[in-house]
């Protein structure tokens, strides 16, 4: 599998997949790239309806003129000892992209993978602003945005200084905001029976679809209640060194 960035021609060749409305899995099978470096550069570069290879080259190109070795992670943000800061690298990006499918705006998305990955799971805006070479105004739109959204919340230090940290219990909300959107759904639906009749097609197709949404946002919220706590659970605690055995050996003294 070819590995390094994309090629202009790659890059002409995902434009015309794209103009064919092929699935990125299929553009990346034909290109022999994973279907993440097909995602990543279609969502970093206008989307599936804005992307042009030739604009996407030459974003390629200025980044990577801009790119400086000493400033990749940014300040506040070292990688972490024996991780690979390449591999990081990829994986935030990975991430970023999921987050945008996800309907996000990539600031936003960058802003809360960076927060995710963060040992602390929480940083300042300064500490933002370095790691993702990016304005002030930019991780504050982005923070905004997120916090409205419940997925990060502010924390006050000493002085003015607030940090952002990443609230993991918003996982369970938008479980639990998604079954209230089924529940809903599934009013609306039989609402159009009760006006279009049981017996009709139309009726039965939507008490069809009233039935098959009850069912899946009682069992997200189910789930979501009894996997709750998996969202606070810290890392396993390492074992301390073995207690030294007694003078008798590991049963203590001998009789």
């Amino acid at each position: 599998m070819p590995g390094g960035r994309l090629t202009a021609a790659e890059r002409q060749q995902i434009a015309l997949g794209l103009a064919d409305d092929l699935a990125y899995a299929e553009i990346a099978r034909r290109l022999d790239r994973p279907t993440s470096t097909v995602t990543r550069e279609v969502m970093r570069n206008g989307g599936p309806t804005g992307y042009r290879a030739d604009l996407a080259q030459h974003a390629t190109q200025q980044r990577a003129h801009r790119r400086r070795p000493s400033a990749r992670r940014g300040a506040g943000a070292p990688a972490p000892a024996g991780q690979d800061d390449a591999a990081l690298r990829e994986y935030e990006e990975s991430f970023t992209t999921l987050l945008m499918e996800s309907g996000l705006p990539r600031m936003a998305a960058a802003v809360l993978t960076r927060l995710y990955v963060a040992e602390s799971g929480s940083l300042t805006a300064a500490e933002l602003v370095g790691a993702l070479r990016v304005s002030p105004a930019s991780v504050s739109k982005a923070v905004a945005l997120l916090e409205n959204l419940g997925l990060v919340r502010r924390e006050r230090e000493e002085g003015r200084r607030e940090r952002y940290v990443a609230d993991g219990d918003a996982w369970y909300q938008s479980m639990i905001a998604a079954a209230r959107s089924n529940a809903q759904m599934a009013e609306v639906a039989r609402q159009g029976v009760g006006l279009l009749g049981r017996d009709t097609q139309a009726g039965a197709r939507l008490e069809n679809m009233a039935r098959f949404v009850d069912f899946v946002g009682e069992s997200i919220a189910r789930a979501a209640e009894q996997a709750r706590e998996l969202l606070h659970t810290g890392p396993p605690e390492r074992p301390g060194p073995p207690e030294p055995d007694g003078p008798g050996g590991p049963d203590g003294p001998a009789t």
